[in-house]
């Protein structure tokens, strides 16, 4: 039986690594399985559905982690950020412009590089994107406001395929 006790750092961040591969390959392969038998339309609708549960789990559970108590505004938003699983497989960069407003931009998102690679277009991930964003906020401040800045389908600048821009009073 694996013991993680006995496994070097370095292990635990390979590890740790790939599980996020695998975790984000599960949802691209049952999005895909859900796409070749309703269609893309009825995959996003499910797919949202999904994540409009899940972000409220991933964001109370990285709460809990970190000791992060409901209402901390965006501070705590910025915080529970780098600590989502996004942060094993992505690039992201947390800006703050202003004491009340926070932007999150994806800067390489492994689902979209790999299908330009492929030649193919940007995944159409906006209204996944609004839930989820909106959802993961919202559970850690009820006052969080989430505006999507751009996702696609929105044409983005090749520094970044997502910007989300989070206001608190």
């Amino acid at each position: 039986m694996l013991n993680l006790d006995d496994l070097s750092r370095e292990q635990l961040v390979a590890m740790l690594k790939d599980a996020g591969k695998l975790w984000l390959a599960h949802d691209g392969l049952w999005f895909q399985a859900v796409e070749q038998h309703h269609g893309i339309d009825h995959a996003i609708e499910l797919d949202a559905a999904a994540w409009e549960r899940f972000t409220v789990l991933e964001a109370k559970r990285i709460m809990k982690r970190l000791e992060i108590e409901p209402g901390g505004g965006l501070d705590a938003l910025a915080q529970a950020l780098e600590h989502r699983l996004y942060t094993l497989v992505n690039t992201q960069e947390i800006l703050r412009p202003t004491e009340d407003r926070l932007v999150f931009r994806m800067t390489s998102c492994r689902v979209q590089v790999a299908r330009k690679r492929k030649g193919l277009p940007d995944f159409p991930c906006k209204k996944v994107g609004l839930v989820e964003y909106a959802g993961f906020a919202r559970t850690i401040d009820p006052r969080i406001q989430t505006h999507c800045l751009s996702c696609p389908p929105d044409p983005h600048p090749d520094d970044y395929f997502c910007a989300w821009e989070f206001t608190c009073p």
